[in-house]
């Protein structure tokens, strides 16, 4: 049994996110080429065994939301897209990624999350506060349930 899930992410960002986020939130979704230096999620941790066989930690910066193509668990189809609101009323970037992911990267995508909840459009703010980024569903179920980020948190579902 695997403890795949789906991430369906769809949120309207405001205009003022700068050039370098954009950068780096192509470079996330799989359509960009990854920036010289990371700001939103800047460190990625992994323990690997050196030649003298000691376990030790290196970053190994990669892109969190980029798989493209057939879903392994989830069916249909994984992607991700960042297009300009410069023709609508509501000026910005729209954001969407639809990707299977393991419970093992909830923290990291969790911090993506809440740096997009935060340049989020007030269309996103729901009445407690927090904001709605999109939903997770286990493999297996039949039904999502809500994504969303309070209190600089992702409420990941259990």
């Amino acid at each position: 049994m695997t403890d795949i899930h789906e991430l369906m992410i769809a949120v309207d960002l405001r205009e003022e996110i700068s050039e370098t986020e954009l950068a780096e939130l192509r470079w996330h979704l799989g359509i960009g080429p990854r920036p010289e230096r990371l700001s939103i999620v800047t460190e990625f941790p992994v323990v690997v065994v050196d030649d003298s066989g000691i376990p030790v930690i290196e970053d190994d910066p990669h892109p969190l939301l980029a798989e493209q193509g057939a879903a392994s668990r989830v069916s249909g189809v994984l992607c991700s897209t960042l297009v300009s609101r410069a023709d609508l009323p509501r000026k910005g970037w729209s954001l969407t990624s639809r990707q299977e992911i393991h419970p093992d990267e909830f923290e990291k995508v969790g911090e993506l999350l809440c740096r997009l909840a935060a340049r989020a459009h007030e269309t996103h703010l729901l009445a407690d506060g927090a904001i709605r980024v999109g939903f997770l569903r286990f493999h297996e179920a039949q039904a999502p349930d809500l994504l969303q980020v309070k209190d600089g948190q992702v409420n990941w579902p259990a």
